[in-house]
């Protein structure tokens, strides 16, 4: 439950003191410390918010504040505000499960919005509702207070609880009556997405297939690729070829572990969280314990770069963009088979670039047999990886791109699209699209 003060109402200083120190024990933490971006954005907008100024509080100050654009820059364009919200609250989530899991109050950020609140975690009496122009917590009884409001309370006990029980019938009542419109309501909320209305219907499964790490590293010590008939076959003779068997053991020992990265459950996560993913309709698996048939019923979401999940071997004859490692090099690059006017042949980045360039196509494709959809998100590191995944979970920016692609009878086509990005601190950055196709 969040509190908050009573409209006019001021707050004791202690209890904002103690929001204030909760903010100083979040941006030291560890999750935070080496984040200067995101302890930044925190600690503006939680100070213009204890302040009583939250009404301040909207992307395009946080962007000329924070991120030191110009009064001037068009915020439709330049999402960095959007992006690095969106991680902030991740990071929040990531923190209060962790570090500050024994924290008695807890910063949220809600989704729509920047203006902090700050919800109490442990069960208290009931409080004043929220107000986004007050997110500061209201004072509630102590525990030393508790006895003494309780026999004030004594001859009203039986009252309070038969109205409950009156209250309770009543909401039963209500809340069956309208079943049906809310079920109704979620399945119109999911038929209206023109994307994840493809992937999550109420006889559908999606199976999410995770990154093999495991291979990346392998890749990394040998510098050369996998196929996937290697990967199945578990054959990696061609890789090892000319090393000697100690090397060969080191190497298998490492490449036989399964890790995946932290941005696949992060985006696993984030499709969790969408508000029309039922339970049961969707599953996760490593790419290494993924079957053939799966890839040819129901729907699919591959995650990571072709080097990390060989699978998208298997749909690169239908992409335009194909991402191809050259570890020698130290170089990635997505081959455009068929350039328009103006593109390259070519989009690569490279290990050296100072700028720290990352690449990610985001592709949506039927799936194998057909009676399905596929959803590539490929980069050409976890980075890039992290661009696309940013760029699928931000409306803002999804929306008007597949409004773009429409066709006449406002279907959505299969598509691909490349995104730039850049790495900061191996983190994605503000992203922007390179170029797209549509799929007849």
């Amino acid at each position: 439950m969040i509190f908050t003060d009573k409209e006019g109402a001021t707050s004791r200083p202690s209890a904002i003191d103690t929001r204030r120190e909760l903010v100083d024990r979040v941006i030291t933490s560890s999750l935070f410390s080496k984040s200067e971006r995101l302890s930044s954005l925190l600690t503006y907008v939680c100070d213009l918010a204890l302040n009583g100024r939250a009404n301040e509080i909207n992307e395009q100050k946080i962007g000329e504040a924070v991120f030191g654009r110009p009064r001037d820059y068009d915020s439709a364009i330049d999402g960095i505000v959007r992006t690095q919200a969106s991680r902030l609250r991740q990071r929040l989530d990531l923190y209060f499960d962790g570090e500050g899991a024994n924290e008695p109050i807890k910063i949220v950020i809600p989704r729509g919005g920047y203006v902090p609140f700050f919800e109490l975690r442990s069960p208290t009496p009931m409080a004043v509702p929220a107000s986004a122009a007050s997110p500061i917590a209201q004072s509630v009884i102590s525990p030393r207070e508790t006895p003494q409001v309780g026999r004030r309370r004594s001859g009203t006990t039986a009252v309070a609880w038969s109205l409950v029980a009156i209250l309770s019938i009543a909401i039963l009542m209500m809340s069956l009556r309208n079943l049906g419109a809310f079920t109704k309501a979620q399945s119109t909320r999911v038929a209206g997405h023109p994307l994840w209305s493809h992937f999550f219907q109420p006889h559908q499964i999606t199976t999410f297939v995770a990154a093999d790490s495991g291979l990346v590293l392998l890749h990394r010590m040998t510098q050369k690729e996998t196929t996937l008939t290697e990967y199945l076959s578990h054959d990696f003779g061609r890789e090892m070829r000319g090393l000697s068997p100690e090397r060969t053991e080191e190497i298998l020992n490492i490449a036989n572990r399964r890790y995946t990265s932290f941005v696949d459950l992060n985006t696993f996560r984030r499709i969790q969280q969408l508000p029309f993913v039922a339970s049961g309709k969707l599953e996760v698996k490593y790419a290494r314990d993924v079957q053939m048939n799966e890839l040819k019923q129901g729907n699919v979401i591959l995650s990571g770069a072709r080097g990390a999940n060989p699978w998208l071997e298997l749909y690169e004859p239908e992409l335009n963009f194909v991402g191809s490692n050259d570890g020698a090099h130290h170089t990635y690059s997505f081959i455009n088979h068929n350039p328009q006017a103006g593109e390259p042949a070519e989009f690569f980045v490279s290990e050296a670039d100072p700028k720290q360039r990352v690449l990610g196509v985001l592709a949506f494709l039927p799936n194998l047999d057909g009676n399905g959809n596929a959803l590539i998100v490929e980069g050409n590191s976890m980075a890039g990886t992290e661009a696309i995944s940013d760029f699928l979970f931000d409306d803002n920016a999804l929306l008007p791109f597949l409004g773009k692609l429409r066709k006449p009878d406002g279907t959505l086509p299969h598509f691909e699209v490349l995104i730039e990005a850049n790495s900061v601190n191996g983190s994605a950055g503000p992203f922007h699209i390179l170029a797209f196709r549509t799929h007849l």
